[in-house]
């Protein structure tokens, strides 16, 4: 058993799973590998897209890879259901590639949580779709949080 916890804990209601999906947004927007892996347990289980990692160092890794080819990342995520220590949730982002080409990705992860609040399994679906510069909907300050009054995927029609 690990000492190491990371509140809101399960089971969640709406409102703390809302705090928790928050939460990994501003952490994602934020680009900071190794502090976004201490919300995952030591030995988490991820599947994104087609890859397969486990453990705090092989997300560390695939986060540092990720944001050295997908440059300008934004991300908005939302609850979309809960259940005890499982929470679904919805999300896009827009970045782009080394060439300039602006992509928007869409997609849903389900997350499980072990009893100290740290995430032990992800699983995520997520489809890319080049869009132009005048189509892109996140514009708020790189490497930041989104701030509280902006819009929300709901909003946007995502």
């Amino acid at each position: 058993m690990t000492n190491e916890s990371r509140p809101p804990f399960p089971p969640f209601t709406v409102e703390t799973a809302a705090q928790k999906v928050r939460a990994a947004e501003n952490a994602w927007n934020l680009q900071i590998p190794q502090k976004i892996a201490l919300a995952y347990s030591a030995d988490s289980i991820w599947r994104n897209r087609a890859e397969f990692l486990q453990g705090r160092d092989d997300i560390t890794a695939f986060l540092q890879h990720k944001w050295a080819n997908e440059l300008e990342y934004r991300l908005i995520k939302e609850l979309w259901a809960f259940h005890e220590n499982r929470i679904a949730v919805r999300f896009a982002y827009e970045w782009h590639d080394i060439s300039g080409q602006w992509f928007r990705s869409y997609g849903n992860e389900n997350w499980e949580f072990n009893a100290q609040g740290l995430m032990q399994k992800r699983h995520a679906s997520i489809n890319d779709l080049a869009i132009s510069d005048s189509e892109r909907l996140f514009h708020w300050e790189y490497k930041t949080i989104r701030p509280e009054d902006y819009a929300s995927l709901l909003d946007l029609n995502l």
